[in-house]
């Protein structure tokens, strides 16, 4: 038989024959599994790597790899069929119309549009474009009940992918367009050609709008950090990439400081699962110009080690950069929350937190008026807890408690300068019936409103349970998108054939249920330095009561560190024309885009534009 036909019938047999032992095999059974570490999983996934290299010593590797996907396709098929999906879908919305009957929009907001995406989102980020990055991997299981990450993975599946989402575009399949990663050779033995594998990489945006992207997964038992360095570029909508960090990085923390350079923290290193790395590291080096234009594309930028190191214990932490200028490291364990001065390159301690540790829970800074944040709440993390803890002035204050306790949540910060909490499960995976189950409590569906007395409040509830990797973030017109959790996303996947893996939903808040919103009709062009006054253009400037600027958000794992809200000063109103003031410093405000609202005196906002503080 020749090469060719003996391969044909191989292709025959492999694709019969997994039909067939999927439909003979008992179903799975889930375990607490997180990042794909149960022995259960090592072992099947060694098994079938053995029967994958086998079988490429018949009909080659690039074959034999296809017949892999194949099989492993046909058992998600048969033990997750897509009856079960289309049915679980419907369920969710009509429970979540039920539920959300009761609110008032105008007082509760509302949620307003479901629709397929073509990627998980595991990582957004809101461009100054107002287009949206997302991204994450490549589809390697479809049974929910499995680990649905390739986080053991080695070789060519182990992938990553993105994609800008243009809500300008509406919500079909053309609003989306892919922006692939670069083809990067990994040093996990296979060395094969892939789009660099960047999924639970960390991010932070530069003052030209690009956004730094740091670490990934190499693969191997438990993944291990990649010392990728990318940034993504919103005006030519490519990635670049420049030189390897010191050390590898899955799980990092990055956050741009008050001179517009990227602080680079924690991660598991290059050596596996278990060995998070001290290394802090400064994007670009000081040897390099910070890109301030949005032609200043940094290609073959090195980063540089900090004298300090960041010995966090545990994956993305939270970092901030306040209004004193320095970065303040608020790590899942409660002794370890440090404050970095990143001119001096000192780590000093901060009071221990009163809770203990806690797992991926978000963290805002504060609105505070006409200067930048100088407190940080902090959310989630423990199921078991309830309450909110604010740092400020070196001193922990337990705050007003939520509803209930959950992890995975995001909290984001309104025009309006009120928060919203979104998202959230019992643990990892675990959303209230067991990890890896799909079925989900309700409460963990329902966001939660913090008015400007700090008093919460239960809303409306979300379409889809989302929990691990979930993400949320406000655009420009107001509304806030949710999006993430691939578990989720494939077990109430409408059509697993379509191509469009992950699902986006939007929520209107209360303020755009209030009556008409002011107008934004120009702003300026170019850059504006702080502490000076600039003009606004609005034809309702009569009907203007609050300026404000909100920064973007690139988020992952609960983890935001670009947040930032602040009043802008009304120097004056003549016509048409609104007299303003930036805010007093890059430490108030650090170099970059930010949205601009104008707002009534209810609170409702204007759609916003983008504005770009600081003078190079």
């Amino acid at each position: 038989m020749s090469r060719a036909s003996r391969s044909a019938a191989v292709s025959a047999w492999v694709i019969a024959s997994a039909l067939a032992l999927t439909a003979m095999s008992p179903a799975p059974r889930p375990g607490p599994v997180e990042r794909g570490g149960a022995a259960a999983a090592s072992e099947a996934a060694e098994s079938a790597a053995g029967a994958e290299a086998a079988e490429a010593s018949v009909i080659g590797g690039d074959h034999a790899r296809v017949h892999a996907r194949l099989r492993e396709a046909a058992r998600g098929t048969q033990g997750y069929p897509q009856t079960k999906r289309t049915a679980s879908l419907t369920a969710l919305g009509d429970s979540q119309g039920k539920a959300n009957a009761r609110f008032d929009a105008a007082r509760f907001g509302r949620f307003t549009e479901f629709f397929p995406s073509p990627d998980f989102g595991v990582h957004v980020a809101q461009l100054p474009t107002g287009k949206v990055l997302l991204f994450s991997f490549e589809r390697t299981e479809e049974d929910p009940t499995k680990e649905t990450g390739p986080t053991n993975t080695v070789g060519r599946t182990n992938a990553g992918r993105a994609y800008l989402w243009d809500p300008a575009g509406g919500t079909g399949p053309r609003a989306f367009k892919k922006v692939a990663p670069p083809v990067v050779l990994m040093p996990d033995g296979s060395y094969a050609p892939r789009p660099a594998p960047f999924f639970c990489a960390g991010h932070a945006y530069l003052p030209n709008g690009m956004v730094g992207v740091f670490g990934g997964n190499v693969g191997g038992k438990g993944g291990s950090g990649a010392k990728l360095s990318f940034v993504f570029d919103p005006w030519t909508e490519h990635w670049y990439r420049n030189r390897d960090m010191s050390a590898g990085r899955w799980y990092p923390s990055v956050v741009t400081g008050a001179d517009g350079r990227q602080i680079i923290m924690s991660g598991q290193s290059e050596r596996g699962t278990g060995t998070p790395t001290p290394v802090a590291e400064r994007f670009p080096s000081l040897r390099h110009p910070v890109p301030w234009r949005s032609f200043d594309i940094p290609v073959d930028f090195a980063s540089q080690r900090l004298r300090s190191d960041a010995p966090f214990r545990n994956d993305y932490p939270h970092l901030f950069s306040l209004r004193d200028g320095m970065i303040y490291g608020l790590g899942r364990d409660a002794d370890q929350q440090w404050l970095f001065d990143p001119v001096k390159e000192v780590r000093t301690d901060l009071p221990r937190r009163p809770a203990d540790f806690r797992g991926y829970g978000s963290a805002v800074p504060l609105p505070a008026g006409f200067r930048g944040p100088d407190s940080v709440l902090v959310l989630g993390g423990d199921p078991r807890d309830p309450h909110t803890y604010r740092l400020s002035a070196g001193r922990w204050t337990v705050e007003e408690p939520r509803a209930f306790g959950r992890t995975q949540d995001d909290t984001l910060i309104l025009p309006d300068g009120s928060l919203l909490t979104v998202n959230g499960a019992l643990d990892t995976r675990d959303y209230g019936h067991g990890p890896f189950n799909p079925k989900a409590d309700l409460k963990y569906r329902q966001i939660e409103l913090r008015d400007a007395r700090g008093r919460w409040r239960l809303g409306p509830a979300q379409r889809l349970p989302r929990g691990y990797h979930s993400n949320a973030l406000i655009l420009p017109d107001g509304r806030m998108m949710v999006t993430g959790d691939e578990l989720q996303q494939i077990a109430n996947d409408p059509d697993m054939k379509d191509g469009m893996d992950g699902s986006i939903e939007l929520y209107e808040p209360a303020y755009l249920h209030r009556g008409p919103r002011p107008a934004l009709d120009r702003v300026p062009a170019g850059e504006l330095g702080h502490d000076r006054a600039f003009e606004v253009s609005s034809s309702t400037a009569k009907d203007v009561a609050r300026a404000v600027l909100l920064a973007p958000s690139t988020v992952t794992h609960s983890v935001n560190t670009s947040q930032r809200h602040l009043e802008l000063r009304i120097t004056g109103v003549r016509g048409t024309a609104i007299g303003l003031r930036t805010p007093p410093t890059a430490a108030d405000a650090p170099p970059g885009y930010y949205m601009l609202f104008l707002l009534d005196a209810k609170g409702v906002p204007s759609t916003a534009k983008w504005v770009k503080l600081g003078l190079r």
